[in-house]
């Protein structure tokens, strides 16, 4: 089946214990999109400066991504980040950001997009994912990601997305946030009284885990990495991973939501793994095929 992804190609400078990387490629979609790549066909919406310094097209060349949603913007700024990591590197330190073209109007969907089964709606504005979504024609999935800034500044606009949207995907500190419970389980039960019939709180180093609204919960650990060089990009590779895998799964249920963690749980283990799309670009089928059986086997019992 058909996955749609829009999200943000980013101009990132990163610093972690292990050196500093200026002005690389990154982006929710970018990542995503790599991730996601793996398994099924991919419709890209995002959008770009004319200052942006990356060849997409290449970046993509040989993968099933279809970049006819991407708009390059005369006169405008393409986003930028720059974000650094201490200690266990579980969370960014946010040091500079310009949102440029990401402040502006969300790129028109193209037609032969509207009608995708499976759709993914990436960290940006809330009101700017209700906007996109509003494009589309028919859809049958619809996951989103969200952050601290907007649960902060935009609660009203998130909230109001919760009620359109199948499944939210967060992090621990956010989840808590939004709902204001300290205790996970309740702050997953919070959020799904919000709308969503699924969510997906996202716990660093520690895994992950799946609440729906029948009761059912995945706990899941991370992959057992020993060495993480850059974690930027690595929930939005979980994402793809995970999205991929349901759309070419073409189910949605308990079963396959949980393998797809697994998927997503292994994407992400290469991204940290270099910096920037590095460590993803080394991925084949037949390692991550590998990663999942590994990760499957220690966690039977």
């Amino acid at each position: 089946m058909s996955l749609l992804v829009t999200g943000s190609v980013g101009i990132d400078t990163v610093q972690t214990p292990y050196g500093v990387n200026k002005d690389c490629i990154g982006g929710s979609a970018v990542y995503f999109s790599l991730a996601a790549s793996f398994f099924t066909d991919v419709k890209f919406v995002g959008a770009i400066g004319d200052d942006c310094p990356f060849d997409l097209p290449e970046l993509f060349s040989g993968k099933p991504v279809d970049l006819k949603g991407l708009e390059v913007r005369p006169g405008s700024k393409t986003f930028r980040w720059s974000g650094s990591y201490e200690g266990d590197m579980n969370e960014a330190r946010t040091d500079a950001v310009e949102l440029n073209i990401l402040a502006e109007q969300p790129p028109t969907v193209p037609e032969r997009f509207r009608g995708c089964e499976f759709v993914f709606l990436a960290n940006t504005a809330p009101a700017l994912q209700m906007k996109l979504l509003d494009q589309l024609e028919s859809h049958s999935f619809v996951a989103a990601d969200t952050m601290n800034l907007w649960i902060e500044t935009a609660n009203d606009d998130l909230k109001q997305l919760l009620q359109h949207i199948d499944l939210l995907v967060l992090n621990d500190g956010e989840a808590k946030l939004l709902t204001g419970q300290h205790n996970l389980i309740s702050a997953a039960n919070g959020i799904l009284e919000m709308g969503p019939q699924f969510v997906i709180i996202k716990k660093g180093e520690h895994g992950s885990m799946l609440h729906d609204k029948q009761g059912n919960i995945f706990l899941l650990p991370a992959f057992p990495a020993t060495v993480v060089i850059d974690p930027t990009g690595a929930g939005d590779s979980f994402a793809g991973g995970m999205m991929g895998f349901l759309s070419e799964s073409g189910a949605i249920d308990v079963i396959t939501l949980r393998n797809a963690m697994v998927y997503g749980t292994v994407m992400a283990s290469f991204t940290i793994g270099d910096f920037s799309i590095h460590g993803i670009k080394t991925a084949t089928r037949e390692m991550i095929d590998e990663r999942f059986d590994r990760l499957r086997k220690i966690t039977q019992f």
